[in-house]
């Protein structure tokens, strides 16, 4: 069986930034994008060796705003992987673009490239909360984006929404869901507002204008029955897709897949590999024109790592987990971890389906805390067993010395 790979390839660069951005992104940079196009393409030329014996079966752009970028650099960089890597010809590939910063000339020539997957960024139907969190764009722009990318031969079409915002009640939020439905995109990212300090939205936590916990999880709970009632397939936390159109590339993270990345602050993982580039885009478009390291972290995951990761992101998905998966990746007594699944059960926040335990949208509410208890009675098993191997090897050396 071929090995595969996912290609995730980070563009910075945005228009403006949003209150609630805390992603790698910068605003007025653009004379920085010559020289970040040349060390992007220099970096996955170099790299290609590394992934002689890979596939690649997924491909993402993402930001920042790929769209603002501009088409003709993500067609180049997208050329330079066909031309480097072994690139499946059905893989999915897919492009960030915001309704103000993409036009129908732009689509027909992704798609012309061999792009086949478009994730427009919505995030809400309301054009006050749109300009309230820094979005440059209304929401009939919106749907003229969606539009155009069909009318472009775009068929799979996704639309990223954020409920939580300043000022938005579940009225209004049921209303955003209605209107991104009623244009039947394929799939639907609908995540919750966080907060995160250093972002303008953060400094307002306390202003009574963030909806609160309470209000969240109706919106959350909502979405879930709203969305499937439209034939929506929740299949993560905050994801959702019409059959056979969940996002490939994505399902890698949540899977222990391998993916690279390429660009700054891009993450890697390659078997028990994990390393990331540094986040300082002047700093990374000149140590790949110097041929100086650009890794700023990297770890080498042992068994225990990645069954950790397979617990923690195997329960952000509807698939959730199973014993057997777990026993393949590391070796432990997953008892614990059953009884206290059980526990959870009883409490209407889990389920168990032919062996495998996932949340219920209630336990998807509260799912920050239930995966860390069971990380914590993962790390508990972990103890015991090196424990009971202390005391074995004890043993066997007093043996020894008979």
């Amino acid at each position: 069986m071929d090995k595969t790979v996912g290609i995730y390839i980070h563009i910075p660069f945005c228009a403006s930034r949003c209150k609630y951005c805390d992603f790698c992104t910068v605003a007025g940079s653009d004379q920085l994008m010559p020289d970040y196009q040349e060390a992007l393409i220099r970096n996955i030329r170099e790299s290609a060796p590394r992934f002689s014996e890979y596939f690649v079966d997924t491909v993402y752009f993402g930001g920042g705003t790929p769209s603002y970028y501009g088409a003709k650099r993500l067609v180049k960089l997208f050329n330079t992987l066909k031309d480097n890597y072994n690139v499946y010809i059905d893989s999915e590939v897919t492009a960030e673009v915001n309704p103000d910063s993409i036009s129908y000339g732009d689509l027909k020539l992704l798609k012309k490239a061999g792009f086949n997957r478009i994730s427009i960024g919505a995030q809400s139907a309301n054009d006050d909360i749109l300009n309230f969190i820094g979005r440059r764009h209304n929401f009939r722009q919106v749907e003229k984006a969606v539009q155009m990318a069909r009318n472009a031969g775009f068929d799979n079409i996704s639309l990223d929404l954020i409920y939580g915002l300043p000022n938005q009640t579940r009225d209004d939020w049921a209303d955003t869901l209605n209107l991104a439905a009623a244009l039947k995109p394929r799939h639907l990212s609908c995540y919750g507002l966080k907060l995160e300090e250093g972002t303008p939205l953060y400094e307002m936590k306390n202003s009574g204008i963030i909806p609160d916990e309470d209000t969240q999880a109706d919106m959350y709970l909502y979405t879930v029955e709203a969305l499937g009632k439209f034939g929506y397939l929740q299949y993560e936390i905050s994801n959702f897709a019409k059959k056979g159109f969940e996002s490939k590339h994505n399902i890698k993270y949540w899977t222990l897949g391998d993916y690279a990345g390429f660009g700054v602050s891009a993450a890697s993982n390659i078997g028990s590999l994990r390393y990331t580039y540094t986040d300082d885009i002047a700093g990374y478009i000149e140590s790949v024109r110097d041929g100086k390291e650009i890794v700023s972290e990297f770890d080498r995951l042992s068994k225990y790592d990645r069954a950790s990761e397979y617990l923690m992101l195997g329960l952000r998905t509807v698939n959730g987990i199973s014993q057997e998966e777990y026993n393949n990746i590391y070796r432990s007594n997953f008892a614990p971890i059953d009884e206290l699944f059980q526990s959870y059960v009883e409490r209407g926040w889990a389920k168990c389906v032919y062996g495998r335990w996932s949340f219920t949208p209630k336990g998807f509410l509260i799912s920050n805390r239930l995966i860390s208890e069971v990380l914590d009675t993962h790390a508990e098993q972990k103890l015991a067993a090196s424990a009971a191997w202390m005391r074995n090897d004890y043993y066997q050396n007093l043996l020894d010395g008979f």
